[in-house]
């Protein structure tokens, strides 16, 4: 019965942006569902950043409800009784609403996919152009599955760091497919087709980007932020003492080594230096991609987006160490990965499409809502 109520749950929040979707003067409105999850799903992802920073992420120790209810009004005593137990424990009211928010607004999220597959089966089905295979949302509906048991794992095996890194992972796939699905239902202006020999570096900018969250997202979980709590130096020293083999030592619970240690401080410092050292590496690779694309009329906007984008990047990263750690910038710092994300998969899209001989829709700013 709980199910069904957090089914429920999830649908009165939908019912938010499908009402929004439907009263709009558009004729497309299948594409414009797609781009409102587009831009709902960086929100969740932040929302998500901020369940973990702020310790929520066991809020409510059982999934998908909160002690086998969908409501924290009914769960008011289980979690009570666990505060008072365990003050410093991982479970409060405080921490339930949070991580019960983050389902709820996930949940909505996967009410939007449903819906985006359920209307593109009706118009094969009817025989309705929609400028795009159903197979899109239904992939996509896959992925937010896939998601979902992530999430479920990630409280289940009590965070441990690989589950909740690739959980994050999986979060900004699905963003990324989102996006680019968003691009294929929107006109795009004509295209220089010299832009097409940039396709090889603009993918290679993106694998870059990935691998450079996987760290950052490695660095969150295993709260390893402040193991250098200085800048440019890490502790004083270039190359400080790490200890690589415990810090990358994937399958292993949180704050433990791989044989049940209490992990080092050696092997955080680690985690952290390989994050901040290849940071430098992918902010001068995309800095210098996105000035060379300044120069095609059409990707100068989302080129300085992405250089705009990646001057506040350095910047929240800067100030979670020189600041420690303070909640809004390590939030804003999660957000601006998954926007720098989807900037980028929507220049791979443009760039790909300036290959001659690809059809094109009516002309319009892919990067335009």
């Amino acid at each position: 019965m709980f199910l069904l109520q957090l089914g429920l749950i999830g649908i009165c929040i939908a019912l938010l942006p499908l009402s929004y979707v439907w009263m709009k003067a558009d004729d497309d409105k299948f594409r414009k569902l797609v781009w409102l999850t587009t831009f709902l799903t960086p929100d969740l992802i932040m929302f998500g950043g901020f369940t973990r920073l702020t310790d929520s992420g066991l809020g409510c120790p059982d999934w998908p409800g909160c002690y086998g209810t969908s409501s924290l009004f009914i769960a008011h005593a289980q979690i009570s009784a666990a505060y008072q137990a365990m003050p410093t424990g991982p479970v409060s009211m405080m921490k339930a609403w949070i991580e019960m928010l983050h389902r709820y607004f996930a949940m909505a999220i996967g009410v939007l996919i449903i819906a985006q597959t359920i209307i593109a089966w009706t118009a094969r089905v009817k025989k309705r152009p929609l400028h795009v295979s159903p197979w899109w949302p239904t992939g996509i509906l896959g992925l937010i599955l896939l998601q979902g048991a992530f999430g479920a794992w990630t409280v289940t095996l009590k965070l441990q760091p690989v589950i909740v890194t690739t959980h994050l992972l999986l979060g900004l796939a699905l963003l990324g497919v989102l996006g680019w699905l968003a691009a294929r239902m929107t006109p795009i202006p004509s295209l220089d087709p010299a832009a097409a020999r940039w396709m090889p570096v603009a993918v290679f900018s993106l694998i870059l980007l990935v691998v450079q969250i996987a760290l950052g997202g490695w660095v969150s979980t295993n709260y390893a932020v402040l193991a250098c709590t200085d800048f440019p130096l890490c502790n004083g020293q270039w190359i400080p003492q790490m200890n690589f083999e415990q810090g990358f030592h994937l399958w292993r619970a949180l704050g433990m080594t791989g044989d049940g240690d209490v992990i080092s401080q050696d092997a955080l410092v680690a985690i952290h230096w390989t994050h901040r050292t290849f940071a430098v590496v992918v902010v001068l690779y995309l800095a210098w991609f996105a000035l060379r694309l300044r120069r095609f009329d059409s990707l100068r906007k989302p080129a300085n987006s992405v250089l705009f984008v990646i001057v506040v990047q350095f910047l929240t990263g800067l100030s979670n160490i020189v600041l420690q750690w303070p909640l809004p910038v390590a939030v804003a710092h999660n957000g601006g990965a998954a926007v720098l994300l989807l900037l980028l998969v929507m220049l791979n899209f443009q760039i790909s499409s300036s290959r001659s001989g690809r059809a094109m829709l009516p002309a319009r700013d892919v990067f335009s809502a």
